[in-house]
């Protein structure tokens, strides 16, 4: 390495004669090289060379006419080598006679005058470096970043001087670039030695190559670009909270969505209050009962740190309170947002990430910022408080807090957390309005579906019920358990098409048409004919008198099935609803085999009812579409499966239906679900006795005859009058009223039932008979003897029932 002298040593000017001789030295060819003018003037300009090149002085190298610049190697006088770049212009007299050449020389590594000062005053930091990483040149405002002055560092290795830096991106691309001599640019977060502030530089760095090729330096060029950077920094910020705030429709969810998207980018700590009210879906508080003064006590709904928080609450929804003239009350109260920093901000506007920034009082609201020397006690260098307005209403609070990077925020940091919580609020109300819609309609829904399913003599039943995931809302699945008449018992599922109020509502009404339905003790195919045509004016019902339809889509479907534990026979009947599934005694699992109807509400197409006997202990199971059907499984496949864990053994029904609802559902569902077991039982032959009646009025005493001897074999004598009296009445109707064939049949249950059968399609019906009349009582006294009555009509004809409680051994 050259001397400081020979470092800044002007240019040499060399005279040479037409032989190549030198003829004249300037005062710069000592301080470049060290010779004087006597130990140059007269020698061969070629001794003053390392490797002389071919062509020497006096030839086409330095000779003729101009000559380009060309990088030669030169002798010092004291041995070293000296790299520089020599340029020769021809030297002419009188008539163009070549009188020699005027030879200027300068170092490689030495800028000329005006290059010199526009690297000096360049407001950018620049420095060039050799192959090893040692400093030659940088300008007074790399002197500033890196705290050195120039004399301080020239001719020092960079990564000795900075070991700090090792490994740092920038010193290892330098090292990249002076190795392979490709440019390079980049981005690098960078403090400033004695700086408490990271910058961000937009660096280039290329090499610098002689007339051959060969890389000579690295030269590089860093440009504070902190103001854009950060700027930057913050708007992807935003487009983040933008995806990735408001994803669910959670109160909860949605809050930890706003604490965990500026962490770490923009904040080190991040606290959601929201009121209690909020968290269940109600109304916050009014802005007058917040502004009124008293303790506010919110719930921490969320909390989010770079690391670790011994002092994070427990859990979800901790209360939290403050006091009427904390900061974050009165950033409530008053709907704006407090900004507290550990120290004052210097005018300079250098405290925060670099110059130029945002950091000058005059740049903040008014009112803003406040100086809280208790932060820096607490480990921040500051905080901002930003209240939660939706639509007029303060929802809660979000603290922002940065404790673990030294810079304070900015005004600008304080724009991009007012649209943060202002984002934020928007959905977190979002969330608390379908919170409360949706806990209506799941409320409405599960005080329209049975609280308890009845115990019934004909079968053994459990259920399952599980609403929609939060994202989708609640939707019209029901079931039901319907005692018939006769012993019998009807099994219904359902659902109303859309989630929501409108298909709770919905699935109410149908539910309560199913029910008057079954009273009259249709036959599934014609019930369901019945709820089509309801289906079909629903919308005409719920048209209000603005004449705007309703929201919702109208439609439902549903399954009917009428179980008889006499002859073991089910009647079933679909409107566009999956078929049940019956897993015998044995275990073997079988699908129905039939074709659905078409849904509720379509009109004008029939429905076909099936029958199905079924062994004493079979399993059916009626079901909904959501219980089988998702986005990553179809219906055939579900209904497959749901019927292989329904054939495996279990401790009782309400177990299994557990484990087929745990088994079948997703953990995010999209769609309601319900499940209706149903394990079949059989009427003991004993229990039923029936005989075929004569048309003949003197049968009427043979029946009477005929029912106190089967009473006494089933010990009910003490019901033989009412039976008797009831018995003669009907059967006395058939033979007056209807047409052979006249049955009589006696059922015991847990009821004592008596049917009279006939071919006749006429109801009968009650009414009040005068004083005088002979007739008309008979189904009065029908109806006060026992403790229900009716009629069901079938293909044949139809069948008068009545029913009388009676005790059980």
């Amino acid at each position: 390495m050259e001397t400081s002298g020979v470092q800044d040593a002007p240019t040499a000017v060399v005279m040479v004669d037409p032989d190549g001789v030198v003829s004249g030295w300037s005062e710069g060819g000592l301080l470049l090289l060290g010779w004087t003018a006597e130990e140059t003037v007269g020698r061969p300009v070629t001794d003053l060379l390392v490797d002389p090149p071919p062509a020497l002085p006096g030839s086409d190298t330095l000779g003729g006419g101009d000559a380009p610049s060309t990088l030669v190697t030169l002798r010092h006088r004291d041995g070293s080598t000296v790299d520089a770049v020599v340029t020769a212009h021809a030297l002419r007299g009188a008539a163009d006679r070549a009188l020699g050449r005027v030879v200027t020389v300068q170092r490689w590594d030495r800028r000329p005058v005006i290059a010199d000062r526009a690297f000096e005053q360049s407001p950018f930091a620049l420095g060039v470096y050799d192959p090893d990483l040692r400093f030659l040149w940088v300008n007074t405002a790399a002197c500033r970043v890196i705290a050195h002055t120039e004399e301080q560092i020239r001719g020092e290795k960079y990564r000795e001087l900075f070991p700090e830096l090792q490994g740092v991106p920038y010193t290892d691309k330098l090292s990249e670039v002076a190795r392979t001599g490709v440019p390079a640019r980049l981005i690098t977060i960078f403090k400033p030695l004695g700086s408490a502030y990271a910058n961000a530089w937009a660096t280039s760095i290329w090499p610098v190559r002689d007339a051959e090729g060969t890389v000579r330096a690295v030269a590089n060029w860093g440009f504070d670009m902190s103001a854009e950077y950060w700027a930057r920094q913050r708007l992807l910020i935003l487009n983040e909270a933008t995806r990735g705030i408001g994803r669910t429709l959670d109160v909860i969810s949605t809050a930890r969505e706003l604490a965990e998207t500026p962490v770490p980018g923009f904040a080190d700590l991040v606290t959601v209050d929201l009121f209690a009210e909020v968290l269940r879906g109600e109304e916050p508080p009014a802005s007058a009962a917040v502004a009124a003064g008293g303790t506010i006590t919110l719930a921490r709904a969320a909390q989010h740190s770079a690391k670790e928080d011994p002092d994070e609450p427990p859990g979800p929804a901790a209360p939290v309170g403050y006091a009427p003239h904390s900061v974050v009350a009165r950033c409530m109260t008053t709907g704006r947002s407090v900004v507290q920093l550990a120290a004052e901000p210097s005018q300079g506007g250098e405290w925060a990430f670099g110059p130029g920034l945002a950091a000058d009082p005059a740049h903040w609201p008014p009112g803003t910022p406040l100086i809280d020397r208790s932060l820096a006690a607490r480990g921040l260098t500051g905080k901002i408080t930003v209240p939660l307005l939706a639509r007029g209403a303060v929802l809660g609070a979000v603290g922002f807090a940065r404790r673990d990077r030294p810079e304070a925020f900015t005004a600008d940091d304080l724009i991009l957390a007012e649209e943060l919580a202002a984002k934020a609020a928007v959905a977190i109300d979002n969330a608390r309005r379908y919170t409360r819609e949706h806990t209506l309609a799941l409320t409405l829904q599960r005080s329209l579906l049975p609280q308890r399913l009845p115990e019934h003599g004909a079968i053994e039943v459990a259920s399952g019920y599980l609403p929609a995931g939060a994202g989708a809302g609640v939707g019209g699945d029901w079931f039901d358990v319907i005692a018939l008449s006769g012993a019998r018992v009807a099994l219904v599922v359902g659902d109303v098409v859309g989630h929501g109020v409108h298909a709770s509502a919905s699935m109410g009404r149908l539910r309560t048409a199913v029910r008057t339905l079954a009273d009259v003790d249709l036959p599934p195919d014609e019930l369901l004919t019945h709820l089509d045509d309801l289906v079909l004016h629903l919308p005409d019902d719920t048209r209000p008198d603005g004449g705007h339809e309703p929201t919702g889509e109208t439609g439902a479907t549903c399954l009917y099935a009428v179980y008889d534990p006499v002859s073991r026979c089910c009647a079933l009947a679909s409107a566009g609803h999956p078929l049940p599934l019956i897993v015998s005694p044995d275990g073997t699992g079988t699908p129905v085999e039939a074709q659905p109807g078409p849904p509720l509400g379509v009109g004008g197409l029939p429905f076909e009812a099936i029958e199905v006997e079924l062994p004493e202990g079979s399993l059916l199971a009626l079901y909904t579409d959501g219980l089988v059907e998702n986005r990553e499984r179809a219906a055939g496949q579900g209904a497959a499966d749901l019927l292989r864990v329904l054939s495996e053994p279990a401790e009782s029904l309400e177990a299994l239906c557990d484990t087929a609802m745990k088994a079948m559902l997703p953990d995010h569902r999209t769609d309601d679900a319900a499940l209706l077991l149903a394990r079949t039982r059989a009427l003991d032959p004993d229990h039923v006795a029936d005989w075929d009646i004569e048309p003949d009025f003197a049968q009427v005493a043979h029946a009477r005859r005929l029912v106190a001897d089967r009473l006494a074999v089933w010990g009910l004598e003490e019901t033989a009058f009412v039976t008797e009296l009831v018995v003669s009445e009907l059967v006395t109707n058939a033979i007056k009223y209807g047409r052979p064939p006249i049955r009589l049949r006696l059922i015991r249950n847990t009821s004592l039932i008596c049917e009279v059968s006939d071919g006749s399609d006429t109801s009968p019906h009650l009414r009040r008979a005068r004083t005088f009349d002979e007739g008309g009582r008979g189904l009065m006294l029908v109806a006060q003897l026992t403790q229900g009555w009716g009629t069901r009509h079938s293909t044949n004809g139809k069948t008068i029932w009545c029913a009388q409680t009676i005790e059980l051994p």
